[in-house]
């Protein structure tokens, strides 16, 4: 709820205006303790004194890309959308020097191309220093004029891309915009009415009509200075133009070539890829023609084993044959020994018909003595 935009603010340059900052950055901001803890809440009149304690500007710093209070406090004013007045005072205030910059930014943002001209060029002569925060997050020196130079001829300003505006000859010419006006004019236009004075305080009224008569007047003087100063500036705006389309053309040609060789390395990793895949089928064929061998080896070693088995049970089947063929034919050989064992056990008197006198035998027998009859 705290994230969102105002309900009756209204869209810029066609989207919402949180939109004007990238998703990325948008969110880092959401993510910020100082956006948490102290734009939480804000409104038109207190983002003043917050603009007031501000005393750096910049984008965002650090390896995880932290952003600064300065962004914090845009984004804020991009989300609650104050009126034009307030940010056209935020742009007079000659107080505080990061209030002016804070409400020069956001009108660079979501102003018009005529009111980005009229109310940042005259910021132009101001010189105070200003802190600010680079992207590893040391400080470094600037100066007003030229972060205000920065935002009218830059394409990028504190890692937020800048909307794009018409060229200053181009609302001249459509008469949106009167020709640009220098502040050193009204010193030259003193000096000019001194030097008059100088001329006719020391009597040379005739040589001023004669000036005057070959095109020489201070009056016309000071009208062709102020062409040749309007002409200069027009060549000026057009030679930032050349050389801003030249920046513009050498990054497009940069970019163009980063592609080419992102393409030319897309294809040589496509190909890595494709060999890599060949060299993959045919390690799956070696693969499954080694298995086929291993598989064809453990059958022969099946084979041969139950060979082995069938051959050992044959020979014993053999060996049984052969012992009960020996123990059929000569029955005769055990009946001595059986006739002499029966005889032994006779003599003994153990197997007499009275029972009484077979176990008095035995007992006999045990004790080395002759058995009863």
């Amino acid at each position: 709820m705290a994230n969102r935009t105002d309900p009756t603010a209204k869209n810029i340059h066609g989207t919402n205006p949180q939109n004007l900052v990238e998703k990325i950055l948008r969110a880092k901001i959401y993510q910020n303790t100082y956006w948490k803890g102290e734009c939480f809440g804000l409104t038109a009149e207190t983002l003043v004194d917050k603009a007031m304690e501000l005393n750096h500007v910049g984008g965002t710093f650090g390896g995880n890309r932290k952003p600064v209070p300065f962004m914090c406090l845009v984004m804020k004013m991009l989300q609650i959308q104050p009126e034009k007045d307030i940010v056209v005072e935020f742009i007079k205030n000659e107080d505080y020097k990061y209030v002016r910059v804070l409400g020069a930014f956001y009108l660079r943002l979501t102003g018009t191309d005529v009111d980005i001209y009229r109310y940042l060029e005259p910021l132009y002569n101001d010189y105070r220093k200003l802190r600010l925060r680079s992207a590893d997050g040391k400080f470094t020196l600037s100066h007003v004029d030229e972060f205000i130079d920065e935002l009218l001829t830059k394409d990028y300003s504190c890692d937020i891309a800048l909307p794009r505006i018409k060229k200053r000859w181009t609302l001249e010419s459509l008469s949106q915009l009167e020709p640009r006006r220098s502040a050193l004019e009204d010193d030259f236009e003193e000096e000019e009415e001194k030097d008059e004075e100088e001329q006719l305080t020391t009597g040379l009224d005739d040589e001023h009509d004669k000036d005057y008569y070959h095109g020489h007047s201070p009056s016309r003087e000071r009208d062709r200075d102020r062409r040749r100063d309007r002409d200069s500036y027009r060549h000026r705006d057009r030679d930032y133009e050349r050389e801003r389309d030249y920046d513009r053309d050498y990054d497009r040609d940069r970019d163009y070539d980063r592609d080419r060789g992102r393409g030319r390395d897309r294809d040589r990793d496509r190909e890595r890829e494709r060999h890599r895949l060949r060299e993959d089928k045919d390690y799956g064929r070696d693969r499954d023609r080694d298995r086929d061998r291993e598989r064809d080896s453990r059958r022969d070693r099946g084979r041969r084993r139950s060979r082995s088995r069938s051959q050992d049970r044959k020979e014993r089947d053999d060996e049984r044959r052969k012992r009960h063929t020996r123990s059929s034919v000569s029955p005769t050989a055990d009946e001595p020994k059986k006739k002499k064992e029966k005889k032994e056990k006779k003599e003994d008197g153990t197997d007499h018909p009275d029972p009484e006198i077979a176990e008095a035998n035995r007992i006999r027998a045990s004790l080395g003595l002759k058995p009863l009859k």
